[in-house]
């Protein structure tokens, strides 16, 4: 077996309640196919998480993580999606600098009617993940 096909990668997902979650929900309702080793975490707003919690997932040893909020322009906060825009560039920079790949965190906008993008983002952020293995860096040994 190639490391792709036996590693099952543990992936986080911090979806905004009022899009990127409703998107989540749709995608289960219409029974769109994706993988299911992503635990979802709900949130207010893109822009209420907080890098600490990226990094500490991280630690951890999630594999993969992704946040995802409403489309610029359309968050129910006003300028939430704005707020964690700027959070994830200078986020971006940080892990960068201390060598986690890029891929490994991943930022994506899906609105509460896009079930099928959702599902793209998914299957996406998965085959992401695998090609990059299991998490290395910053992971806390217990």
């Amino acid at each position: 077996m190639s490391r792709e096909t036996d590693f099952n990668p543990k992936i986080l997902a911090f979806l905004c309640n009022w899009c990127s979650y409703a998107g989540a929900d749709l995608a289960g309702i219409s029974r769109l196919q994706y993988p299911a080793n992503v635990r979802v975490i709900r949130v207010p707003c893109s822009g209420r998480v907080d890098p600490f919690y990226i990094l500490k997932a991280l630690q951890q040893g999630v594999d993969g993580i992704l946040v995802s909020g409403c489309h610029p322009g359309d968050c129910h906060y006003l300028s939430g999606n704005y707020v964690a825009r700027r959070r994830f560039a200078l986020l971006k920079k940080l892990l960068d600098y201390v060598g986690i790949e890029d891929k490994r965190v991943q930022f994506t906008w899906v609105s509460a009617a896009e079930g099928e993008r959702y599902s793209q983002v998914i299957k996406g952020i998965t085959e992401d993940i695998k090609k990059l293995g299991p998490a290395k860096r910053l992971v806390k040994k217990f």
